[in-house]
């Protein structure tokens, strides 16, 4: 499909660049095109009415690791300013990485983090420039490994907001604390999947109380999750790869809950993409550990997921691809339309909504 298709405009205002508290004081707009009212104004904490017994939420318990790290560029006694993102760890001292601007990198250089150049002896991180790759991708070799690395990285890192926040203010300690859900356990996500830092503890128990499963699995999210599709036609876009894991308890419990006939309710984009990836042909989820670079767009057929709640996506991005294909793009659009008119907060920070499916010929 044509990338235009899924452009639409949003003013600016409405990017929330930090969340509501408590979480669950987020708006939610339900949207079901089958319904008598097909677009409802409601809250977060409407959900385990907005549900039903027997219903199984899944979300994502990666956790964001501060990932965005500043320092300075050492090369034959000249010095220079930048910035890289963690993404992908290779082994006990090596790590995939972003850099910006990568043209001040070289094989071979050296790299201090910590703000001005200036790191304590506790939280001394030095790497190794091993080679450079495209579109600003790096293989960093830390002079630290294993816990050593670990702590050092928590000390020296910052939360990685996305783009559309981190240009327009500086990471800080609060986001450590807010771009985490609060069942985050599994390390190793350099973007928070969104979708689920909107629950707390009493959103929980008001869903346990109303007899509504939760289940968890494990999809890292990378960069990739925000970049945005530059080929004209979906059709040109390649997706990057995220480790993924459903436990086998896990995959038993939810087709039972499918076989009861409840639904499948996925908390974020992540867990809809890690369990379309885990179903077989009919359906069944199986048990899953691996990578999976799905991209979903209008004209797939879910074999999961019968709901989905998740935050207000990018234009032309794969998130509002994706949530095209699950509710229609006409449909989405209007609920767009609708929210950019009620001014809902948009993005990772912003607001939700609870999509059904579109109708299946």
């Amino acid at each position: 499909m044509r990338t235009d298709l899924f452009d639409f405009h949003l003013p600016e205002e409405l990017i929330a660049l930090r969340p509501v508290h408590p979480r669950d004081a987020a708006r939610l707009l339900v949207v079901d095109a089958g319904a008598p009212e097909p677009l409802a104004d409601k809250a977060l904490t409407d959900l385990p009415q907005l549900l039903s017994p027997g219903d199984a939420l899944v979300f994502n318990d990666t956790r964001v690791i501060p990932a965005a790290l500043k320092g300075v560029r050492m090369r034959d006694g000249a010095f220079a300013q930048v910035a890289v993102t963690l993404i992908e760890r290779l082994d006990d001292h090596h790590w995939q990485a972003l850099a910006r601007p990568a043209k001040r990198l070289e094989p071979g250089d050296r790299i201090q983090f910590g703000e001005g150049g200036n790191v304590c002896a506790l939280g001394m991180l030095e790497t190794t420039v091993e080679a450079k790759g495209a579109d600003g991708e790096v293989t960093l070799s830390f002079d630290l490994s294993g816990p050593a690395l670990h702590d050092a990285i928590e000390a020296q890192g910052a939360m990685p907001l996305p783009p559309y926040i981190a240009t327009r203010r500086p990471a800080d300690d609060q986001d450590r604390s807010d771009y985490q859900t609060t069942f985050a356990r599994e390390e190793g996500a350099v973007a928070a999947p969104t979708a689920g830092l909107h629950f707390t503890d009493a959103l929980m128990r008001a869903l346990d109380a109303c007899g509504i499963s939760r289940h968890f699995v494990t999809l890292h999210v990378g960069p990739g999750t925000f970049l945005p599709v530059r080929s004209a036609d979906t059709k040109g876009h390649k997706m990057h790869a995220e480790h993924g894991v459903i436990r086998a308890d896990i995959a038993e419990s939810l087709n039972a809950v499918k076989a009861r006939g409840g639904k499948v309710v996925a908390v974020g984009t992540t867990s809809l993409r890690l369990l379309e990836s885990a179903a077989d042909a009919t359906g069944v989820l199986k048990p899953f550990a691996g990578e999976t670079d799905i991209f979903i767009t209008p004209g797939y057929r879910f074999r999961v997921v019968d709901r989905l709640l998740t935050n207000f996506h990018l234009p032309r991005s794969t998130l509002f691809m994706l949530v095209a294909a699950f509710s229609g793009l006409e449909t989405m659009k209007q609920a767009y339309a609708h929210a950019i008119q009620e001014r809902y907060r948009f993005y990772s920070y912003g607001d939700a909504c609870l999509l059904s499916p579109a109708a299946r010929p």
